[in-house]
């Protein structure tokens, strides 16, 4: 029986419901991919965080896990997007999401392979750019998202580009259950997008101590945006690494931004060359610092200190404002029933006649 949930997004991604667990970098592993497919919703694995080895290994032990269909997430300015490209194309990956164009090229090629094109924007001008480039479909994140984010709330956004394009919308940034799913598909929108309430879950692989300083959180004025990390706007929870650096001067950044290149280079495999062809690619498309570039090429391993080796004091710690209502960490399976719950209850009322 065709239902309310049933939305251009999920016939275009093969899922049962219109919900999306993001790429978050160290935090959409196999296992909470495989457990948000499992109950109907449809993952994204981190694909920026990773060489391409272990990506083709975190593929195959997704669809161990799930036989649902999933998405893997890069950055055209990582040193090996080409080749995790090539994975999604060997493996027949459903869909792969992005933040930067990949060219019409890349993204013709996706396409002429059946890969659907999900890219992630922040603003009207990006959303239009990326279809005009052969995008499917859009995911629009409104400033109250975490991590790298824009000014514009997802409530004006939304509305700003189902206006404008004629391909699926998906709505990002406040949203954590039914009666937000539900007043996103009132607004033109084919689905949500959520990576914090994800984020925080049973099944995510982020350390106690890490997931405890989220839930600590309860007053959204302490999720903020800065510009320390890397002089592009992210939202977060404030700690004391962000506190330090939003005392620090340029040197105390750029050292911080040496220091975490070189681990990364450590960890991705990638030669020096590849590292800082990465930040001037970039740094040129942004026009920023030699600092900024590098630790924007190199963010993850700020954050792995936080989402991986649990110190949340000293990791950045990517946080939509929703992280501030959320107080319960359940499984995926749990989370996507309640929502779906709530949103056929939310919609049952909005039709039920006045007596």
């Amino acid at each position: 029986m065709a239902s309310a949930l049933d939305t251009r997004l999920t016939a275009l991604l093969g899922c049962r419901y219109p919900i999306i667990q993001t790429a978050m970098g160290w935090v959409a592993d196999p296992r909470l991919v495989a457990a948000t497919g499992n109950a109907g919703g449809f993952g994204f694995l981190a694909g920026a965080t990773i060489e391409p080895p272990r990506m083709e290994a975190a593929i195959l032990e997704t669809q161990r896990l799930s036989s649902a269909p999933f998405g893997v997430n890069f950055h055209m300015y990582q040193s090996n997007a080409a080749e995790i490209v090539e994975l999604v194309l060997k493996h027949r990956i459903r869909a792969v999401s992005y933040s930067r164009s990949p060219g019409k090229a890349m993204v013709a090629r996706l396409k002429d392979a059946g890969v659907v094109c999900l890219p992630t924007v922040g603003a009207l001008k990006h959303a239009v750019k990326a279809v005009e480039m052969g995008a499917d479909a859009v995911t629009i994140q409104g400033g109250e998202g975490g991590g790298h984010t824009g000014s514009v709330p997802t409530a004006i956004l939304l509305g700003q580009v189902v206006d404008a394009l004629d391909v699926p919308v998906v709505a990002a940034g406040g949203f954590k259950d039914g009666r937000g799913l539900v007043a996103a598909l009132a607004m033109g929108a084919s689905g949500i997008a959520m990576g914090t309430r994800f984020l925080m879950s049973a099944d995510s692989p982020v350390p106690p101590a890490t997931l405890q300083r989220y839930l600590a959180v309860g007053d959204p004025a302490a999720i903020i945006v800065s510009r320390a990390i890397d002089g592009m706007p992210q939202r977060m929870i404030r700690n004391e690494l962000l506190d330090r650096l939003e005392r620090a001067g340029g040197l105390g950044r750029l050292l911080l931004a040496l220091r975490s290149a070189l681990a990364y280079r450590k960890h991705s495999g990638s030669s020096l060359a590849q590292l800082l062809g990465s930040a001037l690619k970039l740094g040129g498309s942004d026009g920023l610092s030699a600092a900024q570039t590098l630790m924007a090429a190199n963010a993850p391993m700020v954050i792995q200190k936080a989402m991986v080796d649990g110190q949340p004091a000293e990791g950045v710690l990517p946080a939509g404002q929703i992280a501030a209502s959320i107080d319960s960490l359940p499984g995926c399976a749990e989370l996507i029933a309640t929502i779906v719950a709530q949103a056929e209850q939310c919609l049952a009322g909005l039709c039920r006649p006045v007596s």
